[in-house]
């Protein structure tokens, strides 16, 4: 007869919003074990799972620590009381949780304060207490106006308030029906239930005892303020980018790349700092999805991508959206791992925006084909080989414009963008490798650039810091022969130097926040390095601090009106870097908005485009 032999919760802590899908072990009549459902739909020996789940709520009110929400509060701070600020926000686990998250916690009552333009001698009494003697903090009783107990999760229909049962003080509201359940607001704080029990298909009665596990209380999905779209051409507007509209103009697009972070690289071991149900993927997934839809960027190129979260997740969830997805995997030479989990570079697009013209895909491991064969001695290729095959790829799309900002003087002009997605070789001692990786994608883009001439834009994790060799070679166009990075090139594949230079008049976007005008820009600029002009940090791990990632656009054809704000590293180290609850991946994202000033070929016709794969 089928049986169940275990259950368990492969996160510690639900999350709203955050499915949770529990691990059923079955033994099938023939003695086989198996993790595979068994529907009512589909009995097996005459048998199949019942699921359901319960929320329970008990006649005591929990409140949840704002620093750490699976912990239950027992303070509350009194200045946030006062100012009016979210009750969510104004809750702590202990005086020591308080006192640790008073740096950052105090720029809430700021903000607030400089809202509501009110007179800060009442704030500094409430701070004075708590910093001599601990009274700004008080022991609160807890309370909260009753939950709905409505709730349609999955495919289970809506739950009425009479589907409870009472126990010693607690009362179970059912929730759901399906082996997956989604927890919502309305959980928060509560415990929940699984039940998994065999059911008889002819009689509908259950067999045997139900198993059943208890989840730890719900959590809210943290919430990070929202970065805002800094304006750098003069214009005198800022604000927030969210879910309700764009900070953009019919003329003008933005484009959005974010590295974030593959599951297969984010081990417990890496990112020990990082709270363990916060790195869990159903967590990343659902916190990453809301960051990305919610900068509501034209074009969004992302790296790290694996290729099974693509197809069942990103391209799903963004077509919801109104984007149209590419994607490049990494080649799999060197990765020996399940193909499925390789990541790669994925490139979506709004289609209300733009329209697919043309697709070329870089495979870096086939340009070390062609180099070795041809510039690499005979007893030295296996050597090359080993050292240039390194499985990057890159995704370059070419999209032609719905939207016009051009004249009646120029009717019938296709305005075309051409966009390169790339994630370059990570390993630091091979700097030869990552010049090599940028100068052939650079290439590359010229040969597409010279049969087009259309407007260019570069994005990607090139893990390389401002003033590197690849950082030159893009921002520059080229290498100073002199440069320390050179000096590594045992295989002799960058020399001459004085062919590591490239045509294409590449700009970095977040240099403008050095050149431009507008309001704002001062506090972004501290978040600027002044030798180089570029930020301080792109990428925050409790080992490295740094910037790999960039977007380079051609400053013949594009104009750069504003930029997503930096990050503060201040506010990041409160949970000692990244990722973190509130930031799901360990580098931030950029996004800037471009105007284009040029159609393609507008002193002539255009060429057909080059049709040959680039490798």
């Amino acid at each position: 007869m089928l049986s169940v032999l275990r259950v368990h919760l492969p996160s510690d802590i639900p999350i709203v919003g955050c499915e949770l899908t529990p691990y059923v072990l079955l033994r099938r009549p023939d003695k086989t074990v198996t993790t595979d459902d068994v529907l009512e739909s589909a009995p097996l020996d005459g048998h199949f799972l019942r699921y359901k789940w319960y929320r329970i709520q008990s006649d005591r009110k929990v409140a949840i620590c704002s620093v750490h929400p699976s912990e239950q509060a027992t303070l509350q701070c009194l200045g946030c009381v006062k100012a009016k600020i979210p009750v969510a926000k104004s809750y702590h686990c202990s005086p020591k949780c308080f006192s640790d998250a008073w740096q950052h916690h105090r720029v809430l009552h700021d903000r607030a304060a400089s809202a509501v333009n009110e007179n800060g001698n009442e704030e500094e009494e409430i701070f004075g207490r708590f910093n001599s003697s601990g009274s700004g903090v008080i022991n609160a009783s807890l309370t909260g106006s009753p939950s709905s107990t409505s709730l349609t999760n999955g495919s289970t229909p809506l739950y009425p308030a009479a589907v409870a049962q009472r126990s010693g003080g607690e009362t179970w509201f059912e929730v759901g029906r399906t082996k997956t359940y989604t927890p919502t607001a309305d959980d928060i704080g509560h415990v929940l239930k699984f039940e998994c029990v065999v059911v008889d298909a002819e009689t509908k009665l259950t067999v045997g005892h139900p198993n059943t596990l208890l989840t730890s209380r719900v959590i809210p999905a943290p919430c990070p303020s929202p970065r805002r779209l800094i304006p750098v051409s003069g214009a005198d507007m800022m604000g927030h980018l969210d879910s309700d509209g764009r900070i953009s103009t019919s003329g003008t697009f933005t484009i959005l790349s974010y590295n974030i972070l593959s599951d297969s690289y984010a081990s417990n071991e890496l990112y020990s700092y990082c709270p363990s149900w916060a790195l869990s993927w159903p967590y990343r997934r659902q916190n990453l999805l809301r960051e990305i839809v919610g900068y509501r960027a034209d074009i969004v190129c992302l790296q790290e991508v694996q290729s099974d979260h693509f197809e069942e997740f990103f391209a799903p969830e963004l077509d919801k959206h109104g984007y149209q997805a590419l994607y490049k995997r990494k080649t799999n030479e060197v990765y020996s791992g399940n193909i499925h989990t390789i990541d790669g570079c994925a490139t979506f697009f709004r289609r209300d925006r733009f329209s697919h013209v043309k697709k070329y895909e870089v495979e870096f491991n086939k340009a070390a084909q062609s180099l070795t064969e041809v510039a690499v001695q005979t007893t030295q290729k296996k050597a090359a080989l080993s050292r240039l095959v390194k499985d990057n790829v890159a995704l370059i799309v070419v999209l032609e414009a719905k939207f016009s900002n051009q004249g009646a003087d120029n009717p019938g002009k296709r305005q075309l963008l051409c966009v390169a997605n790339t994630h370059v070789n990570v390993q630091q001692e091979l700097k030869d490798v990552k010049i090599w990786q940028v100068h052939t994608l650079l290439k590359g883009l010229e040969k597409i650039a010279a049969s087009a001439d259309i407007p260019m834009l570069v994005c990607g994790d090139f893990n390389s810091v401002p003033g590197s060799a690849p950082h030159s070679l893009l921002a520059m166009g080229k290498v100073d022969p002199l440069h320390p990075d050179l000096l590594i090139d045992p295989l002799a594949i960058l020399r001459p130097h004085s062919k590591l230079t490239h045509q294409l008049p590449l700009v970095s976007a977040y240099s403008s926040f050095a050149r431009g005008v507008g309001l704002g820009l001062e506090q972004q600029r501290r978040r600027m390095d002044p030798t180089t002009n570029e930020p301080l940090f792109t990428n925050c791990t409790r080992d490295f601090i740094g910037t790999l990632d960039y977007i380079f656009y051609t400053a013949d054809s594009l104009t750069v009106e504003s930029l997503l704000e930096l990050l503060d590293e201040d506010s990041l180290r409160k949970d000692t870097a990244l990722p973190s609850p509130e930031w799901s991946s360990d580098h931030i994202a950029l996004l800037a908005e471009f105007r284009s000033w040029r159609c393609s070929r507008e002193n002539g016709p255009e060429k057909p485009m080059d049709t040959d794969k680039i490798t």
